[in-house]
């Protein structure tokens, strides 16, 4: 229902959920210099396979752009385009924020707090049945 309520809220500016998580990750101080795909998609907390296409397309659309990490000439580091972070300041936050004020419709601060601890306890979960699948892997 995210994707697709989330979506349909930014489809004027051609962005789905995935690519506007991108460009929110993009677009924090940190990773001003860029982002190698594996630690962007470790700080999304998604695969590199599924990361990478959504990559090529947010490049394709002159929104991101990749260069050679000059640490690592292996490596290639994305950051974002002047136009992608235009997009993303101007024209994808104030929709956002709108999307989840409406979403949000109803819900008390105190609704909000004990949600967020909700799932933030739940991701804490998450994140220990991927590390001990991870082991079970090896």
């Amino acid at each position: 229902m995210l994707h697709k309520t989330g979506s349909r809220a930014l489809e004027d500016e051609g962005l789905t959920t995935q690519q506007w998580a991108v460009l929110g990750a993009l677009s924090r101080p940190q990773a001003e210099a860029g982002m190698k795909l594996g630690d962007l998609a470790r700080y999304l907390m998604v695969s590199r396979q599924n990361l990478a296409g959504v990559v090529g397309r947010l490049e394709r659309d002159g929104r991101v752009e990749s260069a050679p990490d000059p640490q690592d000439g292996r490596s290639r580091l994305i950051r974002l385009t002047a136009g992608g972070r235009q997009v993303w300041q101007k024209k994808a936050l104030p929709k956002i924020h709108a999307y989840y004020d409406q979403a949000l419709d109803g819900f008390s601060i105190n609704d909000i707090v004990h949600s967020l601890h909700y799932l933030l306890k739940m991701l804490e979960n998450m994140e220990r049945i991927d590390a001990a699948d991870g082991e079970e892997e090896e």
